[in-house]
C-alpha cells in the first residue's frame, strides 16, 4: 500500500502501542501470503529439488548401461573382462556366468573351466560345492586370489606367503616349466598373494622372494588340475594389453571348449553367517561408542546452557528515540509487505477514535462504542450529516485496495480536524 508522507493528526500519534478495541483482535489480521510470495519462497526448494531429480535420472541412466562387478565378462569397464571373453569366444570357447555354486557344481566336467572370480566370499556350504567340482569333474578350475580364508577348504595343499609386489618379480622369464607361463613370458601376476606347496608335480611360476605367484596343482582324483592366481589384475580389461597378460590368460581359461563364469554374490552366502545377530551397536567401531557418548553429551550441555534463564523478563527502553512518523511509516510498510489492509485500517480508526473521545467528552472505556461515540461527533460537525457517514469512517469494513486505505486515512484526518475547529 501507499503511505501517507504528509504528518496528519490521523497518522503522526498512530503509534505501535494502541489498544485493539473490542472485537477488532489480531484474528482480522491477514496473514496469507499471495502466490507470487509464495513462488518467491519456494523456488530455490523448488530448483534443488529439480537438480537432485536430474542428477538422479542421469545417474540411473548411467548404471543401466553394460557395468556389471568386477572379473563379469559381459562388463566392458576397467575392471570388466569382456575383452577376455571376446578373445576366448573367437578361439572357440563358449563362456557362460554362474552366480550359484550348485550351477557352478552342475556346469564343472572334464572339458569344462570353472573360474572361481572371489573364493573368499564363499561361505562353507559353497565351498564344498567348488571342492566337489574340483575333485570328481576332471576339468581345471581356476581360484581368483584365494586366500588363507578358502584355501584350506579348496586347495588345502597349498598355503599363502603374504603378498607379492610387481615391482620385486623377476623381469625375466616366469621360472616354470608351465607351458602356458612359458609362451606368454611376462606377464601382471604380482601386487597380489605368493604361495607355496609340497604337493608333487606343481607347477610355481612367477615367483616373488622365492615363492609363486601362480600356481598349478595337479588333481589326484580324476585329472585336472586347480589353478591359483596370486591377482587377478591381468585379466581385467584396462590390463589384458601389458606385456604377456592376454597369453597367459588365453591358455590358461581356453585350455577348455567351455568356460564357466562363477560370480559369487551376496545371495549365494550361507543364510546362518551370524550376521543377523548383530544389532546396530555391534556395527559401530569401538573407538566411535566414545565418541558418540562424549558428542551427546557435549550436545546436552549446549542445550542447558541455551535453554538456561537468568530471572524475569524485564523491558529495556531504546537507545535512542524514534518519532512517531518514522514507527508509523515503518509499520505501514510492513502492513503493506502482507498485504494487512485490516490491520491497517484498525489502527488507523483505534487512534482516531480515542483522539476524537477526548474531544468530544466521551469517556476513554466508551470511545470504541459506536453507540456512543457516533452521535457525539456528529454534533461537533460544522455542517452536520447523517451518522452513517462518521459510522462508515470510524467504525466501517476494510478498504478494498491500497487506494481505498489512502482515501480511509484522507477522510479520517479530514474529520478529526474539522471536530477540532468546530
Amino acid at each position: 500500500m501507499s503511505t501517507p508522507t504528509p504528518e496528519t493528526p490521523a497518522t503522526r500519534d498512530a503509534a505501535p502501542q494502541v489498544p485493539t478495541p473490542p472485537g477488532q483482535g489480531h484474528g482480522q489480521t491477514s496473514t496469507g501470503l499471495t502466490p507470487a510470495q509464495l513462488w518467491g519462497r519456494a523456488r530455490g526448494f523448488l530448483l534443488a529439488l529439480g537438480i537432485l531429480l536430474v542428477a538422479a535420472v542421469a545417474l540411473a541412466g548411467l548404471q543401466t548401461g553394460d557395468h556389471h562387478g568386477r572379473l563379469d565378462p559381459r562388463s566392458a569397464d576397467p575392471d570388466g573382462t569382456r575383452a577376455l571373453a571376446q578373445l576366448l569366444k573367437e578361439r572357440g570357447v563358449t563362456s557362460r556366468v554362474v552366480t550359484n555354486a550348485d550351477e557352478a557344481a552342475a556346469a564343472a566336467g572334464p572339458g569344462t573351466t570353472l573360474l572361481v572370480t572371489d573364493p573368499d566370499l564363499l561361505g562353507e556350504p559353497q565351498r564344498r560345492a567348488v571342492r566337489s567340482a574340483i575333485d570328481l569333474s576332471g576339468g581345471r578350475t581356476v581360484l581368483a586370489a584365494p586366500s588363507s580364508i578358502s584355501l584350506p577348504e579348496l586347495a588345502p595343499a597349498a598355503h599363502t606367503k603374504a603378498f607379492a609386489h610387481q615391482r620385486d618379480l623377476d623381469p625375466g622369464a616366469p621360472d616354470c616349466a608351465l607351458p602356458a607361463a612359458t609362451t606368454a613370458g611376462r606377464a601382471g601376476t604380482g601386487d597380489g598373494l605368493r604361495y607355496t606347496t609340497d604337493l608333487p608335480g606343481a607347477a610355481a611360476c612367477y615367483p616373488s622372494g622365492g615363492h609363486p605367484t601362480l600356481l598349478v596343482l595337479p588333481s589326484t582324483t580324476k585329472g585336472g588340475d586347480t589353478v591359483l592366481l596370486g591377482s587377478e589384475t591381468f585379466l581385467l580389461n584396462d590390463r589384458l594389453a601389458e606385456q604377456g597378460n592376454a597369453s597367459l590368460a588365453l591358455q590358461l581359461l581356453g585350455s577348455r571348449p567351455d568356460l564357466v563364469w562363477y560370480l559369487p554374490t551376496l545371495a549365494d552366502m550361507p543364510a546362518d553367517t551370524g550376521a543377523d545377530d548383530q544389532g546396530l551397536l555391534d556395527l559401530v567401531p569401538s573407538g566411535w561408542t566414545w565418541a558418540l557418548l562424549q558428542l551427546f553429551v557435549a550436545a546436552a550441555l549446549a542445550a542447558l546452557w541455551r535453554a538456561r534463564r537468568l530471572g524475569r523478563l524485564v523491558t529495556e527502553n531504546l537507545p535512542v528515540v524514534i518519532r512517531a512518523s518514522e514507527a508509523t511509516e515503518g509499520r505501514a510498510r510492513l502492513y503493506r509487505k502482507a498485504a494487512a489492509r485490516d490491520r491497517a485500517a484498525t489502527v488507523l480508526r483505534a487512534a482516531t477514535r480515542e483522539r476524537l473521545a477526548a474531544l468530544v467528552g466521551v469517556p476513554a472505556p466508551q470511545a470504541h462504542d459506536p453507540a456512543t461515540l457516533v452521535p457525539a461527533v456528529t454534533a461537533r460537525l460544522l455542517t452536520p450529516g447523517p451518522h452513517d457517514t462518521a459510522a462508515t469512517l470510524l467504525f466501517g469494513p476494510t478498504p478494498a485496495d491500497d487506494a481505498a486505505l489512502v482515501a480511509l486515512a484522507d477522510h479520517l484526518d479530514a474529520l478529526e480536524r474539522e471536530v477540532r475547529t468546530s
